[in-house]
């Protein structure tokens, strides 16, 4: 686990200008916060470019998609690619309706992207791999490392496909995280807040392929340390102690496993 990304997102607090969705823009922005960085939520396109051009890092999440809405996301993302900061794209659903792969589209063909993120069936639907999706949901099986790789390589971006294991690529290295618990897909906007967090990490000076992996590992390890708590019985109660675990050091989570590890 690479601390030293986690501790430079937390020393410096860099400021994440957020495009997201309705349903979770409160859950994204308390667990940024928790994480260690600074959360703004504006998607009006009269500010977008403006708002992008004072921000560390800009995240667009196409959950509830509205057409005023997306303007204001190429918009940021152009004032981004200008300044030389990440733009982290998560095409949420994007194979449910015409709409949004039509969206999805025109911010690939408008925005430069420093990482793609979704779940199999999402990023299966940008290079035309056949995967079963129910809603925004991923229901289908095979192969997410092809997904990465080709994803990657046809829109020259990093690539994250996540699921149970978690696959990056960039380039043409793979990475892979085991780390996670079931609880995260009990709760809405898990994936969402992890686009969050992600976009936090690349605003470190380390390769994308660290910054990547270091989110991705700590964001499940906080989600293995929350659930192991005795007062969390299911999605309800895990909730607030996600929140606080990911607040914490790298070496409580790794006590933890020690423990559990001579325990058993």
């Amino acid at each position: 686990m690479n601390s030293i990304i986690i501790n430079d997102v937390r020393k410096r607090s860099p400021l994440i200008h957020h495009l997201t969705n309705q349903v979770v823009m409160n859950f994204t922005a308390n667990g940024l916060l928790s994480f260690g960085g600074t959360p703004i939520m504006a998607k009006a396109e009269e500010e977008a470019s403006d708002m992008a051009s004072i921000a560390d890092g800009v995240l667009i999440n196409i959950g509830t998609l509205k057409p005023s809405e997306l303007r204001a996301m190429i918009l940021a993302g152009k004032a981004a690619n200008k300044k030389g900061i990440p733009v982290v794209l998560d095409p949420v659903g994007v194979a449910a309706t015409s709409f949004r792969t039509s969206a999805v589209k025109e911010i690939l063909n408008e925005v430069e992207l420093t990482v793609i993120k979704g779940n199999a069936g999402e990023l299966a639907q940008l290079v035309q791999i056949p995967w079963e999706t129910k809603g925004v949901e991923s229901i289908g099986d095979g192969n997410a490392e092809e997904i990465a790789v080709k994803v990657a390589k046809t829109y020259q971006t990093a690539a994250i496909v996540t699921g149970k294991t978690d696959v990056i690529c960039s380039g043409e290295t793979i990475s892979l995280n085991d780390t996670g618990h079931a609880l995260l897909t009990k709760i809405t906007g898990a994936g969402c807040l992890l686009g969050s967090i992600l976009t936090a990490c690349l605003t470190t000076k380390h390769s994308i392929e660290k910054q990547a992996l270091a989110a991705v590992e700590f964001y499940g390890l906080a989600a293995e340390y929350a659930a192991s708590q005795k007062e969390v019985f299911g999605p309800g109660s895990f909730l607030p102690r996600f929140i606080d675990a990911l607040s914490l050091e790298i070496d409580v989570f790794e006590r933890r496993k020690a423990d559990d590890i001579s325990n058993n």
